[in-house]
């Protein structure tokens, strides 16, 4: 047997996305409290959507900072897990934001995709945009696999 006919077995976030998307799995507590909703995952891409307005402005009127990076993070977080094999699992190591417009209100989109997938460091990339595909923010992820001892409890 080839390397090409062997293939990885597929990721329980992957299928626990797929669950999500069916409507027979619960969001993370975190996508429930602010709204957040999958709405396409695939390995290595992740699309999230919410509806934003006045209950989450900053003291300016604008859409907080915290809660694009929210999304952001969710949408990454998602996409980086869903090329995880069994007992791997990840963290974070450094989350890179630029804020490009202001939003008030409607719904705004964050489309995530795996730009690197190494065996221990990864690299995911985030536009979050408004419902007519303006950049609000673009967001960078660089994500850590664990494995083993590493990834127990997590």
């Amino acid at each position: 047997m080839t390397d090409a006919t062997v293939s990885k077995p597929a990721s329980p976030a992957f299928a626990y996305m797929q669950r999500m998307l069916k409507g027979e799995a619960a969001p993370p507590p975190i996508a429930q409290t602010l709204g957040i909703d999958l709405v396409h995952a695939e390995p290595g891409h992740v699309v999230m959507e919410m509806e934003v307005g006045a209950h989450l402005a900053n003291p300016m009127g604008t859409l907080h900072g915290g809660v694009l990076c929210d999304i952001a993070d969710a949408a990454m977080g998602m996409c980086y897990a869903s090329r995880l094999a069994p007992g791997e699992t990840f963290t974070t190591l450094e989350l890179k934001i630029n804020f490009l417009r202001p939003v008030w209100q409607g719904k705004i989109r964050a489309d995530a995709t795996m730009l690197k997938g190494g065996r221990t460091v990864g690299l995911v990339e985030c536009r979050v945009l408004t419902a007519d595909d303006q950049l609000i923010a673009h967001v960078t992820s660089t994500c850590m696999t664990l494995r083993g001892e590493q990834a127990q409890g997590r």
